[in-house]
């Protein structure tokens, strides 16, 4: 049995509702036929967003939503995707797929997306293709409100009164596909570009650097150095591949346990990063003003097969949903900097939350580890002590047990992983001065290889979970082999 103790006297850093982010790009389907298909679409929709999606959406309090990249963020060009959509240029998705989008779906479509949602935009800015005056006037033609030629623009379009957008990325990845740039250049470039990403009226902008990929901590610390002064917060890139070889990637269904304590060790690893990079952060920043912005995390596997290699659409199993909740926890733990997170991506590319085919829609079991953390958005981390055995194999040894507690509105929510693909875990928790007696349980729990698919798409499912036994001060449960649990008190 693992004993637990929960200090609800100890009070840490508040959970971002923010690192419950997502991200949508214009690759493959996730923005055309995932989250938008026209308003003279037979699928039901309101202003061309589908309606199922949405409303899925906004069932897990989705609080961020990141556009319109990613890669392709470094080659859109605002202005092709505004005004009457007959007369929108085309253009060729030279980064995903080499197919011709015409450009429909743009910043008021957008806008009207987040809106419905009801979560915050995120937008990333073309720092790799595009120039200060596109970037500025993009910033004007969304946020100025009184007499400017943009603001007249957007009146022409349709919309008189501005919008408010609070997060703006300076260029992605702008060390790869953004540009090829060096850490210095990209630095100088940044300070440039973020001097006309104003601020007009009451709308205040947070201004967002691109920063590094996994363990490159020399872009770290060459931009922080450089252009720290002139940032709210920076950004930094991890996505879990099995074996690290993104010229071979493995498959997202058929695997078996090693392959799957692999994966979960290399999700894992994000603690480390971020703590490294956090170091670095800190060192320039000891008043922990920069915040850190993980707005690129997920499982990246081959795509299925029959489909386009360029549109990245894989499975996702409940090794995808372990693979969120420890990952999720790593974010909640280092919440004093970590301010957003943005899982890649939405709808049908990588580690999405829904998959859409035609009119059909499936919540994977990633959607439902979303919904199980929702208690989490906002609230106060509580001190824990936890004690946890290894789980595993021959090769790989991992901690069985990850966990978040956090207090809200006087509930206070545990979210526990049991990680081992075999053995179940007995939990003896201790609460001091805290009645335990009306505890309420959800989990999500099944093969470590088990999914929903077009046929099936209720087969994981978040069920109710009533396997607990509370008093006053404590409660035991016993969780079985690869689950996911709510418990609120």
């Amino acid at each position: 049995m693992y004993r637990l103790i929960v200090n609800a006297n100890e009070k840490k850093s508040v959970i971002n509702r923010n690192i419950y982010g997502h991200f949508s790009e214009h690759l493959g389907k996730c923005i055309y036929e995932g989250l938008y298909v026209g308003e003279d679409s037979k699928i039901p929709n309101k202003k061309g967003m589908r309606t199922d999606v949405v409303e899925a959406l906004k069932h897990i309090k989705v609080p961020v939503l990141r556009w319109p990249g990613g890669c392709f963020a470094d080659e859109y060009h605002w202005k092709d995707g505004i005004g009457e959509k007959s007369g929108r240029k085309r253009m060729v998705n030279t980064h995903w797929g080499g197919v011709v989008e015409d450009n429909s779906f743009g910043t008021h479509e957008f806008m009207e997306l987040c809106d419905q949602i009801g979560c915050e935009p995120y937008i990333n800015g073309n720092v790799g293709s595009g120039t200060v005056q596109e970037m500025q006037e993009w910033v004007e033609y969304l946020t100025f409100d009184g007499i400017s030629p943009m603001a007249e623009l957007r009146a022409k379009n349709g919309r008189k009164e501005p919008w408010k957008v609070k997060y703006w990325g300076v260029g992605n990845e702008n060390w790869g596909c953004g540009g090829n740039m060096r850490p210095e250049y990209y630095a100088d470039v940044y300070r440039q570009y973020q001097t006309y990403v104003r601020s007009f009226g009451d709308n205040k902008i947070y201004k967002i650097a691109c920063g590094a990929n996994d363990w490159n901590y020399n872009w770290t610390e060459k931009v922080m150095r450089i252009a720290g002064n002139y940032m709210d917060a920076i950004t930094l890139h991890y996505y879990t591949l099995p074996n690290g070889d993104w010229h071979n990637k493995l498959s997202a269904t058929d695997f078996d346990e090693d392959m799957y304590y692999l994966t979960i060790r290399k999700a894992l690893c994000m603690d480390r990063i971020i703590t490294d990079h956090m170091k670095i952060i800190h060192k320039y920043d000891p008043d922990n003003k920069v915040g850190l912005i993980v707005d690129e995390w997920g499982t990246w596997f081959e795509v299925e097969p029959g489909t386009n290699p360029g549109f990245l659409y894989q499975q996702n199993t409940m090794r995808d949903a372990i693979v969120a909740s420890v990952t999720l926890d790593i974010f909640n733990k280092h919440s004093e900097r970590v301010v957003m997170a943005n899982l890649a991506q939405t709808v049908n590319v990588l580690q999405a939350v829904v998959l859409t085919d035609g009119a059909k829609m499936v919540l994977t079991p990633t959607y439902h580890v979303f919904d199980l953390y929702k208690g989490h958005h906002d609230a106060t981390l509580l001190g824990f002590w936890m004690e946890s055995g290894e789980t595993g194999n021959c090769d790989v040894k991992i901690p069985q047990l990850s966990l978040t507690v956090s207090e809200k509105d006087s509930k206070i929510t545990l979210t526990i992983t049991n990680i081992s693909a075999t053995d179940s875990a007995e939990i003896s928790c201790s609460i001091p001065d805290i009645d335990c007696s009306g505890i309420k349980g959800r989990i999500l729990t099944d093969k470590i290889d088990a999914l929903n698919d077009f046929s099936n798409a209720n087969n994981v499912a978040i069920k109710a979970f009533a396997d607990i036994k509370g008093r006053n001060g404590e409660f035991e449960c016993t969780l079985p082999p690869c689950s996911v649990t709510e418990l609120v008190i």
